[in-house]
């Protein structure tokens, strides 16, 4: 580039777009990258408060604002995504088809820590749909080095920074325990709650066994739902630490592997998560506390997309929640578009 006076830029080729901002009406480019200033363009750039003019000049090695923007597009994109065109060195990124997000959260500080150059996102570890915004790219100066762009692409290397995973077609049976319910004296109010959050993400429940307590009749129950080969297991009920309240201590003597009894979370600290090898196949075992009967969002909403979109959960992922984990159950809920979880 080369800086001139406006008044002498007739013919000249720009190299950045023109922005004029007047508050509450527009912010908009009045003139591209790569538009051929003409005498007329003049006094329009002056009104705009131009009265210098960056003009291109183009040299080897140095990059333009646009260029530099579409690299940092390229090494976040994936399947599943779509970018828009590069205005004013800026890129965004959306998402093309509903699934999980996940972000390289260690790559993407490397990148941002190296200046110059900014990628934001939205947090991983959560659902999108399509059409939903998901990052943007900006290169900070006007021009850039070649070579610190090419040492970007090689500190992220071969894999983009953005995944969407898409949710698996599930199949689900629901196990819930508790006298009260199973000799009808209260009516089950887990059930319809797990089957809408359920159908949010597309898994098919192929039943609900409404067992009296007793670690045996939840073991029955869960060895008939995997005969009928579901791929995920849900208990209800029987989660905290009364004598009664059997769930935890059946879903071991089931033969899962516990990777949690207790998250950091609230709504959710006595929520259970275990995997049962069966046939060749890993079927998640999830244990609901009370709290998601009657709470908005709890550690189940944080899960459930995990867990449908193919992921194995450890303990050290549950555990991670606790920064983020309180929800402020809000009059109104915004989720995910707030801080629970993240």
């Amino acid at each position: 580039m080369k800086l001139i006076k406006t008044e002498d830029a007739a013919g000249h080729v720009l190299c950045h777009d023109i922005t004029q901002i007047i508050p509450g009406v527009v912010k908009d480019a009045v003139f591209r990258k790569g538009h051929v200033v003409t005498q007329e363009d003049i006094p329009v750039l002056l009104s705009v408060g131009k009265e210098h003019l960056y003009v291109w000049e183009k040299k080897e090695g140095i990059l333009h604002e646009d260029e530099a923007a579409e690299i940092l597009r390229d090494i976040c994109i994936n399947d599943g995504m779509r970018a828009t065109q590069p205005k004013e060195g800026k890129i965004e990124i959306l998402a093309d088809r509903d699934g999980l997000l996940k972000v390289n959260s260690e790559k993407l500080r490397a990148v941002n820590a190296m200046g110059e150059m900014m990628i934001a996102t939205v947090h991983g570890n959560f659902p999108v749909k399509k059409g939903d915004k998901i990052a943007a790219t900006r290169i900070i100066p006007l021009v850039i080095e070649q070579e610190k762009m090419d040492r970007a692409r090689a500190l992220v290397g071969g894999k983009p920074l953005l995944e969407i995973l898409p949710f698996r077609k599930l199949r689900a049976g629901i196990v819930t325990t508790g006298s009260e319910i199973f000799k009808g004296r209260i009516k089950d109010a887990f059930g319809p709650v797990v089957r809408t959050k359920l159908a949010e993400y597309g898994v098919d429940v192929i039943g609900q066994k409404l067992v009296d307590d007793g670690k045996e009749n939840i073991i029955d129950a869960l060895r008939e739902f995997l005969a009928q080969g579901v791929e995920l297991l849900i208990c209800t009920g029987g989660m905290s630490v009364d004598p009664d309240d059997c769930t935890p201590g059946a879903i071991r003597e089931f033969g899962a592997v516990i990777e949690s009894y207790g998250a950091p979370v609230l709504p959710g600290a006595m929520f259970l998560l275990g995997y049962y090898a069966h046939e060749g196949k890993t079927v998640p075992v999830m244990g609901l506390p009370g709290c998601v009967m009657y709470a908005k969002r709890t550690i189940f909403d944080l899960v459930l997309p995990r867990i449908v979109a193919g992921e194995h959960m450890t303990g050290e992922d549950l555990w991670s929640y606790g920064e983020g984990g309180l929800c402020l159950g809000c009059p109104e809920c915004h989720f995910p578009h707030c801080g629970f979880g993240k």
